[in-house]
């Protein structure tokens, strides 16, 4: 298996460099005066020089010995600064776009996928081009830790005009977001201009623009503006520069191309010219040595880092019944069709009752969907039992109201006009609902009030009614069954373990507009319970709150929910309790101070616990090139997922963190999926000046046993079958505050209602 990560080679493990004290005048005095000939740095209370060309050296400060592994940020920032000024040498025709990470637009014309397809005056005007990204990170190896530098690649639209040249032109700019074009002092022809969202162009009077920002409207030169380079904004002016129809036809061919470069082995390709042009001198294929004056020098490997330590992770257990008799090694479908849920001769809903709305022009599609779908379709390989049968009930009964047209009031009228308070309700909604603004959408207007009511609700399109097979109806099934509050199936779980609690902690920042300045308005905090085997307890939301109250927000909340499983689960003074808290992206070290002050109100138990990030956004690809690729479902002869790494598949890139392939080429839907996009799981600890040393001895921090457990969560999404591309403590997390966004913008939302019975339910799948 290979990575995208390419190592920087040494010949040395110590080395020496000068610095000084630190002060804010002295490294700004440094930088003017000497910029053009030293690099100048800060890591903790000193400044640290760089000598990077034959320039006289300057005689300040002391000549320091230090190891290249263990000053690891020292090393970094010398590698940073002296890859940097060398690329700058080698290549002074082009102007990279940021520091770091280090980033450049490719000057070859066949990485300009809209240039053949432009006229004349638009070539190398506007363009879109092939970014390539370098970052520099530090690993763990099978025997010792190594630099390494993360190559990817990215698309970007380029617009070399200002909105002087624009108006120039008559365009018209009112109305269109606009970024901040600014050159930092002494960076010209070396770094280009500081680019910031700050707003949109409210009106212009001469050659200034008044812009809406959050600072207020502000009055800027034209010549200092340039449009955002969104898709929406780009077709809008090739639309006026050529016509409607060429400006779709080039989005078009755009779209035909993304083919190829989204192929695993074209992007692997890629990313191997790359470093080539990197590392190797093509004029006598020596490897380029960086280095500056004192000595600092290393190489870059041409070949990328191939890793050997990774963990053996297994498809987990599924398990049918309290008493774990009943399992299944490898599909949960199978088992449920075998042996029923896991939780059916517990479960109180028995006899459900659905409220079943469709279009009253559909109502012969629509009955026929539900009695498949309660009965079964008895020649099918999946679905032969129907809802009834293979989720245990003694029987399922239903009312069905129509609409004449599709809209909210419709659908509303029929919900206030309940007789009987439903189970759950199945509605039909068309596919034009989708374009429909979120505040305005029946969707959501629909699922608001059902909630109010605190009845969970599926939707269902149209088509997908008329057009109804084994597969959907099996799918759909399983997502009723949860949202009714069952458990369709456990995982084996660890049974030494006391006590442990898994939590999906998820948050939504809400902030008034994007633009560069915006305070985040509201936070809303959700957390998510699952115990070790993965039955879901209950999910729990914090009211939106201030960001300054969200540390007391959340706390409350999560002690709440605590004393809430204390006492189900009957937790006894001493009992072991451990709690793995699964987040997306901490809020600087808020969440790990709420933990903590939740532990200390425990002094009962004993606790451990572990912050663990998951982590979509990242540099990080694996390939594997031995991967030739599966068939597609359609029994056609074509392959997909060539080059791509079988599901589990991972590797350790330090005592914290692991790389783990979630979707292998038989989980990827098609060729277009791109390269392996793996997930990054991490475990935190506290970050800057936090002290920690009150609960070192409460940090559980096995990497191996946590990314086991992540990995075996990704089998508990319910809503399919199949596993998913993230935990269900991450995904139920996500689609709640998804949902919550939504809602919010309905009049007579009321989000306090989830805390009551839809708390053990999985409403939001």
């Amino acid at each position: 298996m290979e990575t995208n990560i390419f190592p920087v080679l040494f010949d040395f493990k110590n080395f020496q460099v000068r610095r000084i004290e630190f002060s804010e005048e002295k490294l700004s005095e440094l930088r003017n005066q000497y910029n053009q000939s030293h690099s100048f740095f800060r890591n903790g209370g000193y400044i640290y020089v760089s000598n990077n060309n034959e320039a006289q050296d300057i005689n300040i400060g002391e000549t320091v010995s230090l190891s290249v592994i263990e000053d690891s940020e020292v090393t970094a920032s010398l590698i940073k600064h002296i890859f940097f000024r060398t690329f700058k040498d080698r290549f002074s025709h082009i102007i990279p776009t940021d520091f770091y990470p280090f980033r450049i637009f490719s000057t070859q014309a066949k990485d300009d996928l809209v240039r053949d397809l432009l006229p004349d005056d638009l070539k190398d005007v506007l363009s879109y081009k092939k970014q390539i990204e370098v970052q520099l990170r530090v690993f763990e190896g099978v025997s010792e830790k190594f630099f390494g530098f993360v190559i990817t690649t990215s698309r970007r639209w380029i617009l070399n005009k200002t909105c002087q040249d624009l108006i120039n032109e008559h365009y018209d700019l009112i109305g269109k977001e606009v970024l901040h074009c600014e050159l930092l002092p002494g960076m010209e022809n070396i770094l280009a201009p500081n680019e910031e969202f700050i707003g949109v162009i409210k009106k212009i009077n001469g050659s200034i623009a008044t812009v809406e920002t959050n600072d207020g409207d502000q009055d800027i030169n034209l010549d200092e503006l340039t449009i955002r380079k969104t898709k929406q904004n780009i077709q809008d002016y090739l639309i006026f520069r050529l016509s409607e129809d060429r400006a779709e036809a080039i989005f078009n061919q755009i779209s035909q191309k993304r083919k190829e470069f989204l192929d695993p082995q074209y992007e692997r390709k890629e990313l191997l010219s790359i470093s080539k042009m990197l590392s190797i001198d093509t004029t006598d294929n020596s490897f380029i040595t960086y280095q500056n004056r004192e000595g600092f020098c290393f190489t870059i490997s041409n070949l990328p880092y191939q890793p050997n330590n990774a963990y053996n992770l297994g498809t987990p257990t599924f398990v049918f019944d309290p008493a774990a008799i009943r399992t299944d090694a490898q599909l949960p479908d199978r088992g449920l069709t075998n042996f029923g849920p896991y939780d059916s001769s517990i479960f109180d809903v028995k006899t459900p009752h659905f409220l079943a709305i469709c279009a009253k022009e559909n109502r012969g599609s629509f009955t026929t969907f539900l009695a498949n779908l309660i009965d079964g379709l008895p020649a099918s390989s999946y679905f032969k039992k129907g809802l009834k049968k293979k989720y245990d009930f003694s029987d399922i009964t239903y009312d069905i109201a129509e609409v004449s047209q599709y809209s909210s009031v419709e659908y509303e009228n029929l919900i206030s006009r309940i007789d009987k308070k439903p189970d759950l309700a199945i509605i039909e909604i068309p596919e034009s609902f989708r374009s429909l603004p979120d505040n305005e959408n029946p969707y959501y207007r629909i699922k608001a009030k059902l909630l109010l009511l605190e009845i969970p609700v599926q939707f269902i399109l149209s088509r997908k009614v008329q057009k109804h097979d084994e597969y959907l109806l099996n799918s759909l099934s399983l997502q009723l069954y949860a949202k009714l509050g069952g458990t369709p199936w456990v995982l084996a779980s660890n049974k030494s373990v006391d006590r442990e609690i898994v939590i999906g902690l998820g948050h939504s920042i809400l902030r008034s507009n994007s633009y560069s300045g915006a305070e985040q308005t509201r936070v809303v905090g959700i957390s998510t319970f699952f115990t070790s085997d993965g039955q879901y307890l209950l999910s729990n939301k914090a009211k939106d709150v201030s960001y300054e109250e969200y540390f007391n927000e959340l706390l409350a909340n999560l002690n709440e929910s605590f004393e809430n499983l204390k006492n189900e689960q009957g937790w006894k003074n001493g009992d072991t309790i451990r709690l793995i808290f699964h987040i997306f992206k901490p809020i600087r070290n808020i969440e790990f101070d709420v933990v903590s002050e939740l532990i200390r109100k425990y002094q009962d138990f004993k606790v451990q616990f572990a912050f663990v990030t998951i982590s979509k956004k990242h540099p990080f690809l694996l390939f594997d090139p031995n991967q030739q690729g599966v068939r597609k479902y359609n029994n056609s002869t074509e392959l997909k997922g060539k080059f791509v790494p079988e599901r589990g598949k991972n590797i350790i890139l330090d005592s914290s963190s692991c790389l783990v392939q979630m979707l292998g080429p038989k989980e990827i839907k098609s060729d277009n999926h791109g390269a392996s996009n793996p997930i990054l799981v991490k475990i935190r600890l506290p970050q800057g000046n936090y002290d920690a040393s009150s609960i070192e001895d409460l940090l559980f921090t096995d990497l191996n046993y946590i990314t086991q457990q992540l990995y075996s969560f990704s089998y508990l999404s319910w809503r399919g079958f199949l596993p998913g591309e993230l935990p269900a403590t991450m995904l139920y997390s996500g689609l709640i505050s998804k949902l919550l966004g939504k809602l919010r913008r309905i009049v007579g939302w009321q989000p306090s209602v989830l805390n009551f019975t839809l708390k053990r339910k999985k409403w939001f799948l």
